[in-house]
């Protein structure tokens, strides 16, 4: 007796002539694809958009800076004239930098009377200050004034990403025009380690950085203090990293497989519960009559 394969047939056939359609089992049918195919779609907006997860931990993420970090400032000075204003630098390790011109730029505004001072350099991953003021200059002015617009003030590599929120900018746009002229101004700055990593692995390392601020005007035993702009820095142990995922192959298809079982499962047991209840209420009328 020659071997029969189809007997492993788990899916055995019903011939046609021993079916019976139905106009209930036409609706919970359609309904069932229209149902199947609206998940469907969703599974696959799922699949193809890219996830960014965040996550915590205490470490030094960007360990090949040399213990550096990049800076980007951009501030108006619009009553400062360009050869009264500089940018000094110090921190604890004993940097004391007066007057820094390094890859900065001022353009003069208000026809001469004011500057906008443009600079990209960096600071030691220690607490310490940068502060835009009048130290610098040959002669100090008799009626300073510290007024001014912050454009940006940004650490580390800029991050074009449209799913991410963060302060990588937070002091961008900050208006102090309306302030004491003679007033000194002091943002504490609390720098946020932050690092992206696309779906090729490539990571990306930027700050993020909360503020708070405060205006005074400075007097000493000798007298007012010249007013100058702080930004004081500490560095966050904590490190924020996003990365990019997407959702593996596998774990798409066995969620539609999963979809499409279980739509079927569930449409068929309905199915099945409405003939039954069908037909035995004809048997009931069917009684009835005789």
């Amino acid at each position: 007796m020659p071997f029969d394969f189809r007997r492993f047939d788990i899916y055995r056939k019903v011939p046609k002539d021993l079916t019976q359609p139905t106009y209930t089992g036409a609706i919970i049918s359609i309904c069932c694809c229209l149902f199947i195919l609206f998940l469907f779609l969703s599974e696959l907006t799922g699949f193809i958009t890219t996830e960014v997860v965040n996550e915590l931990y205490v470490d030094d993420p960007d360990k090949d800076s040399g213990g550096k970090i990049d800076v980007s400032l951009n501030i108006s000075l619009p009553n400062s004239q360009c050869r009264l204003v500089g940018l000094d630098i110090q921190d604890e390790m004993g940097r004391h930098e007066v007057g820094h011109i390094d890859n900065s730029m001022k353009i003069p505004l208000n026809n001469g009377a004011g500057c906008r001072f443009e600079g990209q350099f960096s600071i030691n991953k220690v607490p310490g200050n940068f502060h835009v003021s009048t130290h610098s200059a040959t002669a100090q002015p008799q009626n300073p004034d510290m007024t001014h617009v912050i454009h940006k003030l940004s650490f580390g590599d800029t991050l074009q990403v449209q799913n991410i929120h963060g302060a990588f900018n937070a002091l961008g746009g900050a208006d102090r025009l309306t302030s004491n002229p003679l007033a000194s101004h002091d943002y504490i700055l609390k720098i946020v380690p932050t690092v992206y990593e696309d779906k090729s692995g490539k990571q990306r390392y930027s700050y993020q950085y909360t503020v708070a601020n405060k205006e005074y005007v400075a007097y000493s035993h000798t007298g007012r203090i010249i007013p100058a702009i702080w930004f004081r820095y500490d560095l966050s142990p904590i490190t924020v990293k996003y990365t990019e995922r997407r959702q593996p192959l596998y774990r798409f298809i066995t969620t539609i497989c999963a979809i499409i079982g279980g739509t079927f499962t569930v449409a068929g047991i309905l199915d099945s519960c409405i003939f039954t209840a069908s037909e035995a209420w004809k048997k009931i009328q069917l009684g009835k009559m005789h």
